[in-house]
């Protein structure tokens, strides 16, 4: 049985190292895995999605409507952007923090409220926490992508060690205890 989990954000938060983590963990477990990186303007700081499917044989990259098991969303409209990817009872790990859109930023739009109520309402099981202040608490704000994956970790068989294994083959040397903190910050926030 094939499973789906879509990582999504804004443009250089991180979603390609990590889904390049994912990926490496659930290789390693023998997975056939398949990771397809859709970008909007990333550069510009426009959406940027990325599909992770594994299973036993994966034979598109690509996650439609309805069918992701998890969504792992670096900034809260982003995860109500995409709740309707995700399955009946799915799981949305997501950081509470808010970047606000170009429309926003103009004065053009509001930012939405109440969007954790809206994504429980639709059905969906939320676990949403700041991974801004545990990236920062392990010492760079940059290592939010780290800290989401960490949460996620919890719904995965996998031990801490062995993520730390993947984390080994996917970060620079210089930058692995800083997300080794990360991670285990987010797991265990």
């Amino acid at each position: 049985m094939t499973k789906n989990i879509m990582i999504v954000g804004v443009g250089g938060q991180g979603s390609l190292l990590a889904s390049k983590l994912l990926g490496r963990i659930l290789l390693t477990a023998g997975y056939d895995v398949k990771v397809s990186e859709v970008h909007g303007m990333s550069q510009r700081g426009g959406s940027v999605v990325t599909y992770v499917r594994y299973g036993d044989k994966v034979y598109s990259p690509v996650i439609d409507k309805g069918e992701a098991d998890y969504i792992v969303s670096f900034e809260l409209l982003e995860a109500a952007r995409y709740v309707e990817y995700l399955r009946p009872n799915g799981h949305i790990v997501v950081n509470t923090q808010q970047i606000d859109p170009m429309p926003v930023i103009t004065g053009a739009a509001e930012y939405p409220t109440d969007l954790l109520a809206k994504m429980e309402a639709s059905g969906a099981q939320v676990d949403a926490f700041d991974a801004l202040a545990v990236a920062q608490e392990a010492g760079s704000a940059k290592a939010v992508n780290i800290a989401l994956m960490g949460r996620l970790s919890r719904h995965f068989d996998f031990s801490q060690a062995q993520w730390e294994t993947a984390l080994e083959q996917c970060v620079p040397p210089k930058f692995i205890e800083l997300n080794k903190k990360a991670f285990a910050l987010g797991r265990n926030e």
